[in-house]
C-alpha cells in the first residue's frame, strides 16, 4: 500500500475510535451534523533508497462546526486530533515520526449559518 493511503487510512480509523464524525472524498451532505471531521488533502515527497522509500507527507485534517460560540469544542477536537497524529509510530509497512504541526480556527461564511473552521495540517516522516 502507498505510504500516503497507508497513513490516511490510520488517522482514519484513530479519528473515528474518539467517536468523531470523519469524511473524506467530498465534503458530507447538506444536514449532516455537526461538529465533523474531513480528512482533506495530502501531499508527498518521497525517495527511493536500496531498501525502501523513504519521505515526507503532510495531510490536513478538518474539523467543522456549525456554533461559533463553541470554539472550545472545536480546539479540543483539534487537540486530541494533534495527539493521536504524535502517537501514530508504526503502521504495516512504515514508521512514523511527526516532524511538525501546524494549526488555526477561522471563520467560514460559505453556509447560511456562519462555521467554525478548524484546519490541523500535520507533516509526518517516514521510513
Amino acid at each position: 500500500m502507498d505510504a500516503q493511503q497507508e497513513l490516511f487510512t490510520a488517522l482514519r480509523q484513530a479519528i473515528e475510535l474518539q467517536g468523531y464524525d470523519v469524511y473524506d472524498g467530498g465534503l458530507p451532505p447538506e444536514g449532516t451534523p455537526y461538529p465533523f471531521v474531513y480528512l482533506g488533502d495530502a501531499s508527498q515527497i518521497d525517495t527511493e533508497t536500496k531498501t525502501a522509500p523513504i519521505g515526507e507527507i503532510t495531510q490536513t485534517i478538518h474539523v467543522w462546526h456549525n456554533t461559533p460560540r463553541k470554539r472550545g469544542t472545536v480546539s479540543e477536537m483539534m487537540l486530541a486530533i494533534k495527539k493521536l497524529c504524535r502517537v501514530i509510530d508504526k503502521t504495516q509497512s512504515h514508521a512514523w515520526t511527526v516532524s511538525s504541526i501546524n494549526s488555526r480556527i477561522i471563520t467560514d461564511n460559505t453556509t447560511k449559518r456562519p462555521l467554525l473552521h478548524g484546519i490541523v495540517e500535520a507533516t509526518f516522516i517516514y521510513s
